[in-house]
């Protein structure tokens, strides 16, 4: 399919290891809460409506690209859509977040759909891609995402998000045949949804293992590592030519950035619990992604820009893309957002 040309290639070239004009930057979480224009598009519909219907996913994913000078776009949904195209019902639940009707269980996950059609129980989420590839009209890339097998699992079996994941890590060490069983249908999953949004226009892919700090180094090596690499490795194979560049991020990972240095991902991404020199010394030849505290944008814009650009020369402008360790809270301001984005541009390229 044609789409229009890209005008600015910086992230892709960053992704790549090659020069940029400029730092690139993106944030997690970009589209959402922290804009009034997405509160008020959101007055009479629901989240999970807005996730699902083509046109509502690209019209929030455009806000912040018309409001800020961002070098890359994400296209906006969910992680669990996976979950609910296995059969699980989710619903976004106020203070809460989203949440399973029905946990998955050991006595109920017969009722689950281990392998369905991806393709077709997910095409919206590719028609809202291609749609916004389209609507950017070359201005920046868009990048497709998706959540990793265990950071799935968690909240399938929690049933929401959990302070200790203890119900989910009880299968890892109880269960071992039904947690292979339900992560390795889970990767499959995953696999497929990325190569459908690489195919419908997204131009880099990033996959979030949001839950790794729950784990000891231990069960990741043995549960996730090796999955987290073949999807790298299964996806790039079945996009031959058209691979794009891929980015893991183990959120309070550290522990996780050795393993990925020889894997298939293009990207690190980083915490912010993690100094750039360890990420560095880690992470080999790889580009890194990161990672300033969400909460320094609370400060005030002088120490804002003191503390992005220290973060910057602690990593260099040498494969570094710039983003906030975590997803941007919804409290904070516009005005602070531009200010990161003013003080990443404003840094000379070494």
């Amino acid at each position: 399919m044609d789409f229009p040309k890209l005008k600015n290639d910086n992230l892709l070239r960053a992704a790549r290891g090659e020069k940029v004009d400029r730092l690139p930057i993106w944030i997690m979480r970009q589209a959402g809460r922290h804009l009034q224009e997405f509160k008020d598009f959101m007055k009479d519909k629901s989240f999970f409506e807005l996730c699902e219907t083509p046109e509502y996913a690209c019209e929030v994913t455009l806000q912040p690209m018309r409001r800020y000078d961002m070098d890359a776009s994400i296209i906006f949904s969910d992680i669990l859509v996976i979950p609910q195209a296995m059969g699980m019902e989710c619903k976004m639940v106020p203070g809460k977040g989203p949440t399973f009707t029905t946990p998955l269980k050991l006595d109920n996950m017969k009722d689950l759909t281990l392998r369905p059609e991806i393709n077709s129980k997910l095409s919206y989420v590719y028609d809202a891609i291609t749609l916004t590839r389209h609507k950017l009209e070359g201005k920046c890339p868009l990048i497709g995402f998706t959540g990793a097998p265990w950071t799935l699992m968690g909240y399938m079996v929690e049933g929401s998000g959990s302070k200790t994941y203890s119900a989910s890590k009880k299968w890892l060490y109880q269960n071992e045949e039904e947690t292979n069983k339900l992560l390795d249908a889970l990767t499959e999953n995953i696999i497929d949804h990325l190569v459908g949004q690489a195919n419908a226009g997204a131009q880099l892919l990033q996959v979030f293992e949001s839950n790794a700090g729950h784990l000891s180094s231990h069960l990741f090596e043995k549960y996730c590592t090796p999955r987290l690499k073949y999807i790298a490795t299964s996806v790039k194979k079945r996009l031959g030519e058209k691979a794009v560049p891929m980015t893991i991020f183990a959120k309070d990972g550290h522990f996780t950035i050795e393993s990925f240095a020889d894997s298939d991902y293009d990207v690190i991404g980083v915490d912010w619990c993690t100094p750039p020199e360890l990420a560095r010394e880690k992470a080999g030849n790889k580009v890194l992604q990161g990672n300033l505290d969400p909460c320094a944008l609370y400060a005030s814009p002088e120490e804002l820009t003191k503390i992005v650009k220290e973060m910057i020369k602690r990593f260099s402008t040498t494969k570094y893309i710039v983003n906030l360790g975590h997803g941007i809270y919804p409290d904070m301001t516009p005005e602070s957002v531009q200010t990161f984005i003013n003080a990443v541009h404003s840094v000379a390229i070494e």
